[in-house]
């Protein structure tokens, strides 16, 4: 008897042991699900608290950006599809060049940062637009403010779209129950508290749109001085550019390309944020978020802003320090724009002649060391240190 109550008891030691190390295991598990865990949608508070948290104060640029003057942000797709992973986070900046990349990479969520509260602004435009619209169509038809051509369904090719659009009018109607529906969406449907002034601003994006069309370019203005470096690519132009495989890759050049891009919007995945690169908030305010949940970042296109700032003395020192709180690994890939004039050879032979740009790529760990060992120290180095 004595030793079946000391079995017994030694039994139910062992067995509370064994519940005490489950209830840990269970716990620690449930930590690190925690911590692996990018949301697949995020509620429409907790967009925005993103947005308005992570943003900084509004900052100057000299143009309006409405879109790119790079026609070879395409060209490195298939090369960044070889060498990054898949569903990691995409950090960029600017207008929906960004959203061509998107649809490409496929990232489980993304960042959009630019100095310009304006472009913030401006995504939120395009967010409310691609979500009320159905295929391609509605959408250019929602954007332009223009009835859409009869006859043109799904399987439209990108350059019978623009042509077809070219061809038809604004209405002046149309454009402000379009504007009304758009503003009324994100503050009635999604809560986003505007301004008036946010809302003046989308304003004026959106009748620079209607007013120019498919032909808007990146320095298009109503009553702004222009800002002019030479013929600028427009929206319709650029949609039609291909990589460097010759394969159309913009977000209208099909119907499944503009389905991701929709479910990223509708997802809240396409966070805009007010964020100078060279800024003590926004870039950091990211890192902490995606450590978190055990998230990398798998690209960061970074336009040509490294040109502007290395005109400074220190701002291209602070931006390679933000860059170095992001959780980055072996894949980690830099997008950057370079001009004509700024230091690059024009191969392969493949790069179109009238081509302003082109698209240079980096490791960001390796352009980190670089930066860390004091080798990376003027715009030239991060040219030089890119693969083209």
């Amino acid at each position: 008897m004595l030793v079946s109550r000391s079995f017994a008891s030694r039994l139910r030691s062992i067995t509370i042991a064994g519940l005490v190390f489950l209830a840990v295991a269970v716990r620690v598990d449930a930590q690190t699900v925690s911590l692996q865990a990018i949301p697949t949608k995020l509620s429409d508070s907790a967009f925005w608290k993103l947005v308005t948290d992570f943003s900084e104060s509004n900052g100057f640029f000299r143009s309006d950006n409405f879109v790119s003057n790079e026609s070879s942000y395409q060209w490195v797709i298939p090369d960044l599809l070889r060498t990054t992973k898949s569903s990691g986070v995409y950090l960029g900046v600017g207008p929906d060049q960004n959203f061509t990349y998107l649809v490409a990479l496929k990232p489980k969520i993304s960042f959009i940062f630019d100095i310009r509260r304006q472009n913030m602004l401006t995504q939120l435009m395009y967010k409310s637009l691609i979500e009320q619209s159905n295929d391609r169509a509605d959408f250019l038809a929602r954007l332009f403010a223009r009835a859409r051509p009869a006859r043109l369904d799904t399987t439209a090719s990108p350059e019978s779209l623009f042509v077809r659009f070219q061809a038809v009018a604004p209405d002046s109607i149309v454009s402000k129950k379009n504007f009304n529906a758009l503003i009324e969406r994100l503050t009635k449907q999604h809560g986003f508290k505007l301004s008036d002034e946010d809302t003046a601003t989308i304003g004026y994006v959106y009748r620079s749109f209607v007013a120019a069309g498919p032909d808007i370019t990146y320095n298009f203005n109503q009553g702004r001085p222009a800002y002019s470096r030479g013929r600028m690519p427009s929206f319709a132009e650029l949609q039609l550019e291909t990589d460097s495989a010759g394969v159309k890759r913009g977000y209208m050049a099909t119907e499944s390309n503009f389905r991701a891009l929709r479910a990223l919007e509708t997802n809240n995945l396409v966070v805009p944020i007010v964020g100078d690169f060279a800024g003590s908030k926004a870039i950091h305010a990211v890192a902490d978020f995606l450590k978190e949940r055990n998230a990398t970042v798998t690209a960061f296109y970074l336009s040509n802003v490294e040109q502007y700032l290395f005109q400074s003395e220190d701002e291209w020192r602070r931006f390679y320090s933000n860059v170095g709180a992001l959780p980055l690994d072996s894949s980690s890939t830099f997008v950057r724009s370079v001009f004509d004039g700024m230091g690059y050879s024009r191969t392969p032979a493949t790069y179109t002649s009238y081509m302003r740009s082109r698209q240079l790529l980096a490791s960001m760990l390796g352009q980190l060391q670089l930066f860390n060992d004091g080798k990376l120290t003027s715009y030239a180095d991060v040219i030089q240190t890119s693969r083209q």
